[in-house]
């Protein structure tokens, strides 16, 4: 985005959308949003799970439809698109301790 605009919304899609995983929005995340997210052509999604410490990466590919790209699971650290630039601890994506004073 070259500039913010006047108005108090947006209307240009993002190239990268996250979506942090939970039981209870995992049905919407993905059976309402990723079709929406592809109708705007966002280009690249992830949908983290923090409780099963996993990364879903998916990139739209043609006609509309997301094409899983990589699942990475545990600890493990990576690099994965639009960000490969860089490497992640997808195991900082985990849940934090429950009593971290024990």
């Amino acid at each position: 985005m070259p500039s913010l605009p006047e108005a108090a919304y947006f209307t240009l899609a993002p190239d990268w959308v996250c979506e942090v995983l939970s039981k209870s929005t995992e049905s919407v995340d993905r059976g309402e949003k990723l079709p929406l997210y592809a109708q705007h052509e966002v280009r690249h999604v992830w949908l983290v799970d923090p409780i099963g410490q996993t990364l879903e990466v998916r990139s739209l590919g043609a006609a509309g439809r997301w094409r899983e790209v990589q699942i990475f699971q545990g600890g493990a650290r990576v690099r994965a698109a639009p960000f490969d630039a860089i490497e992640l601890d997808l195991g900082a994506l985990g849940s934090p301790p429950r009593n971290p004073g024990a």
